[in-house]
This record gives structure tokens, C-alpha cells and sequence, in this order.
């Protein structure tokens, strides 16, 4: 008897190693899937400004009007909690 629990103890150990290492690899195959379709899409977006020039410019276009729209969200949105704050919004 005194010897089954210290087998006991090892199957025990075993049986957490064994699924702790499952649950890395999970986690692993994971990222691994997240960067194989990010790699994809790189790939594809390569592909498709290389087969069309102006899609480059109107990308660059696309993102310039972005962060304009972006700031001006920001501004507004600073200005709104300044009003409700009861302060003068700053001008510029």
C-alpha cells in the first residue's frame, strides 16, 4: 500500500503535465493561426497595390482624410466635456 501512493502521486503529476501541455499548444496553434491569416492579408494587400498603383495614392488619401475625421472627433469631443464640465472649450 505504501507504494501505490507515491505511483499514485506520479499518474497524478503526469495527467496535470500532460494537459497543461495540451492547453500551451492550444494556445500556441492559436497565434500561430492568428498570424498565418495576418500574413495572408499582407500578402493579398501586397498583390493587389503592386496590380494597381493608384490604390496606393487612394489609400494614402483614404487614411489622410481618416485622421483628419479623427481629430476632429477628438476636438468635438473634448470640446462637449469641457461644456459639461462647465469650462470654456480653448480656441485656437
Amino acid at each position: 500500500m505504501a507504494e501505490s501512493e507515491p505511483q499514485e502521486v506520479k499518474y497524478d503529476t503526469m495527467v496535470k503535465m500532460v494537459e497543461d501541455l495540451n492547453r500551451d499548444l492550444e494556445k500556441l496553434l492559436e497565434e500561430m493561426e492568428k498570424l498565418t491569416v495576418q500574413a495572408t492579408w499582407t500578402a493579398y494587400n501586397m498583390v493587389a497595390i503592386r496590380t494597381n498603383p493608384d490604390l496606393a495614392s487612394s489609400m494614402k488619401r483614404l487614411e489622410s482624410a481618416f485622421l483628419r475625421c479623427k481629430e476632429h472627433i477628438e476636438k468635438t469631443c473634448q470640446e462637449v466635456l469641457m461644456e459639461s464640465k462647465g469650462e470654456e472649450p480653448k480656441k485656437e
